[in-house]
């Protein structure tokens, strides 16, 4: 199986969440990240879960699963370690055109979530299609002593900037120039804290 790696805007977006355990848990928790709006279906919840939906940040149905949940619903997420309840979920789910994804049941699943590291909005994603997701967290441990530090963020933050300035003067520029201009010479300003030097050195050599 190959997967199409997108960035999804959820801003907003309805989200359900079969599951109230720890796997549950985890993906509530990316979904809040990300600003969806998430409701939980399942008979008990973890502390966590059980805060959140105290504190209004999730709605929940403190029952099993049924058909009529995926109703108004953009993704739906299974976390259960019930074969059958996947099953049914998925069928249900890609008879109604929602996508589907069931934790560590690849056959079951229509999209699948990456090991992902974040650094502000920088975001690395490491995937194995689903094969293996111990080694996609591994891969990903590993980026981390490479963008160990938040440095990463005041760059992206630089070069966003950059990039709107050539954009309202409809010059834009290749990733070629791009990966010229965001030199060493541009992370080591950055790095010390001298960010005007560094968004001229960046002007200089995108407009160079």
């Amino acid at each position: 199986m190959r997967y199409y790696p997108i960035c999804v805007d959820m801003a907003g977006r309805a989200c359900l969440v079969v599951g109230g355990g720890r796997v549950a848990e985890r993906k509530v928790s990316g979904l809040l990240e990300s600003g969806a709006r998430v409701t939980v279906v399942s008979p008990a919840l973890m502390a966590r879960l059980e805060a959140w939906a105290n504190e209004g940040q999730i709605r929940v149905i403190r029952r099993g699963y049924e058909t009529g949940d995926l109703a108004g619903q953009s993704l739906a997420f299974v976390a259960t370690d019930d074969g059958e309840v996947n099953a049914t979920v998925a069928a249900d789910a890609r008879a109604a055109g929602v996508l589907i994804n069931a934790a560590d049941d690849p056959a079951h699943c229509d999209f699948i979530l990456p090991a992902v590291l974040r650094r502000g909005p920088l975001t690395v994603a490491v995937s194995t299609a689903g094969a293996s997701p111990a080694l996609s967290r591994a891969v990903r441990d590993e980026l981390e002593t490479h963008f160990d530090r938040e440095d990463y963020a005041t760059l992206l933050e630089v070069a966003a900037e950059a990039r709107a300035r050539l954009r309202e003067r409809s010059a834009p520029q290749p990733w070629e120039r791009w990966r010229q201009a965001l030199d060493g010479e541009v992370r080591r300003l950055v790095t010390i804290g001298r960010l005007d030097e560094a968004r001229e050195r960046l002007r200089e050599r995108l407009d160079g």
